[in-house]
């Protein structure tokens, strides 16, 4: 059984950088597609961004590109999304979520795609 768990949520000011990760274990890291996701209160969970099994390929929401970089390090078992120029309406619970697949390619950008989440790290923005 594959767990996630994130780190690195807290509060910033609005045009300032955080640094998410999510450590996974349990599991074989470099079998699975990734995506963060994020819930404001009162809001479906949305897609945020995504990498593929080896990094070659991600997405972002059209809300963060420019502004979110998306990463993972295979040997550490980790994800990173890093956040810069951070707006109050980026103001949510973050959560990873993995895929399992042996396709190179496979990115996801919907809940339903996913086979494990983590737990969440609130992000909150002041403006």
């Amino acid at each position: 059984q594959v767990q996630l768990v994130e780190s690195g949520g807290g509060l910033v000011q609005a045009g300032g950088s955080l640094m998410l990760s999510c450590a996974a274990s349990g599991g074989t890291f470099s079998s699975y597609a990734l995506a963060w996701f994020r819930q404001a209160p009162g809001k479906e969970r949305e897609f945020v961004a995504t990498i593929s099994l080896t990094g070659r390929y991600t997405d972002y929401t059209e809300f963060v590109k420019g502004r979110f970089t998306i990463s993972r390090d295979n040997a550490k078992n980790t994800m990173y999304l890093h956040m810069n120029s951070l707006k109050p309406e980026d103001t949510a619970v973050y959560y990873c979520a993995a895929r399992i697949t042996s396709n190179r390619s496979v990115i996801f950008t919907s809940t339903p795609a996913a086979n494990y989440w983590g737990q969440g790290t609130q992000v909150t923005v002041s403006s």
